[in-house]
């Protein structure tokens, strides 16, 4: 490993905050992050650094280690032809992380902030699991209605800042999701309107019709911080304790919807287009969906990495067989883009073996991520006439890993926020499957489809029988269904 550091290639000194983003997870520091420093290096667009910020108590932890190393990023790329090593400056300050978010709102109402962008994960944006829409009665939701001179979400924030910019005759900001969700701008919007819909219906009003809320689609494959990523920094003779590690594909496509100005972000490999949805669901369905086929019968076969689930024959076809009959088919067509060669470039990245992502990563928050990711496939391909035998192994697999052993009989340790919950359906599914189908937030109507419901049973019965192995095997031994 070289230990050549890559420094901002330009005077962090000259630049002016144009971004508030909250939310400074890992992803949002090897990809917004990078694509912006990328522009700085080019020498434009520098009024557009970032002011990091977070609600959380994380955030705090974050920002104490940020600060210390004044608000740089250590970004490695993991490319099996050679890791490189690179310090972010995109970010000028981290923001207090304080009750009431006052620095955070101030922040954001000033005038030279035009863009507020937020990584919050799939989970917190406060949908109904049962409506799919936004939930008014969230607790959290309720408190920033009834307090919202304080609020304590990310939302909260965003509209009293947005209330205090109306109230000074300040235009307002872009409010830009980078979460990976399906339409994640219209979400973001049915959030923050939703919210002032509780507490002045006229606000309400002005949000939907003077806030921008673009939609995007974002892709980068960052594994979770620990000992082994650390040690790596530490080969750079960086002592970072908060060192990002990534794969070196990223793709960022963006709607052109920003009234109150952007960077010209198009010039370092953001795609503008008004397309946006077309791009999100073939990610979201052959990449997303491709984690979750691999994810759960790793889990269950006690294999620790992605790529070493990818090199295991069985799953490495289950895979292949799964995408190509029962999600690809239906993946709509793409501007610009061959969804086989899509597909190819995704088998590539997950068996990169520099990521080192794990498969216990991948089976995190199931419940939220099936709906998304695994259940819009099975509806279409049942909605063609086709049957989904395939998808439904990889539901009965997901239940079979909510019961909390492996094959082995290894404990799973909790690996989802309603992880209780899901251990005792799964374990009442072994004698009775229609109790995990039965989850109608998950899965809706599909649990009223006979012949989805068949296939599941039929699965969960071999998985406990015979195990996940010879499972598969017997899956895999199936000729596709015309």
């Amino acid at each position: 490993m070289t230990a050549s550091v890559h420094l901002p290639a330009y005077d962090r000194s000259a630049l002016r905050p144009g971004i508030v983003h909250i939310g400074l997870g890992n992803f949002h520091r090897a990809h917004m992050a990078v694509y912006l420093d990328d522009l700085f290096a080019l020498g434009v667009a520098q009024d557009w650094a970032i002011l990091g910020a977070g609600v959380r108590e994380g955030d705090a932890r974050m920002r104490d280690a940020l600060k210390a190393q004044d608000c740089l990023s250590t970004v490695i790329e993991l490319d099996p032809a050679g890791i490189t090593c690179r310090r972010i400056g995109a970010m000028l300050d981290f923001l207090p992380v304080e009750p009431g978010n006052a620095s955070l709102i101030a922040a954001m109402a000033d005038p030279g902030i035009r863009i507020v962008s937020l990584t919050v994960t799939e989970g917190g944006y406060f949908i109904n699991a049962a409506t799919g829409a936004f939930d008014p009665d969230a607790p959290e939701i309720r408190a920033d209605a009834a307090a919202p001179d304080q609020p304590g979400t990310a939302f909260g924030a965003i509209l009293a800042a947005l209330r205090a910019r109306r109230a000074a005759g300040i235009a307002p900001f872009t409010v830009m999701s980078c979460d990976n969700l399906p339409g994640n701008g219209h979400v973001t919007r049915a959030a923050v309107a939703g919210l002032a819909r509780l507490i002045d219906p006229a606000l309400a009003d002005w949000v939907e019709t003077h806030v921008a809320f673009p939609n995007g689609m974002v892709d980068r494959i960052t594994p979770a911080t620990g000992p082994r990523e650390r040690a790596m920094a530490a080969e750079f003779g960086l002592d970072d304790p908060v060192p990002v590690t990534c794969e070196p594909f990223r793709q960022w496509v963006l709607e052109d919807y920003f009234p109150a100005g952007r960077p010209p972000l198009e010039q370092v490999g953001v795609t503008f287009t008004p397309h946006v949805h077309a791009y999100e669901l073939m990610k979201l369905r052959i990449l997303n969906g491709g984690h979750a086929i691999i994810a759960y019968p790793g889990g269950l076969m006690d294999i620790e990495y992605v790529h070493e689930a990818m090199a295991h024959p069985l799953i490495s076809a289950l895979l292949d067989k799964v995408e190509r009959e029962e999600i690809i088919p239906y993946v709509p067509p793409v501007p610009e883009t061959d969804i086989a060669a899509y597909y190819d470039l995704i088998r590539s990245r997950f068996s990169n073996p520099e990521v080192a992502d794990t498969e216990r990563r991948l089976c995190l928050d199931g419940s939220n991520r099936q709906p998304k990711f695994i259940v819009p496939s099975v509806r279409d391909a049942l909605a063609a006439g086709r049957g989904a035998r395939g998808l439904a192994l990889v539901s009965a697999i997901w239940c079979r890993y909510c019961a909390g052993t492996s094959d082995s009989g290894t404990l799973i340790a909790p690996n989802d926020p309603n992880w209780d919950a899901l251990q005792a359906l799964a374990r009442a599914a072994r004698s009775d499957p229609q109790v995990w189908l039965g989850q109608r937030q998950i899965y809706g109507e599909l649990a009223d489809h006979p012949g989805f419901a068949a296939d599941f049973a039929h699965w969960l019965f071999s998985l406990w029988a015979q195990g996940t192995e010879t499972t598969l095997r017997s899956y895999l031994a199936e000729s596709a269904k015309v």
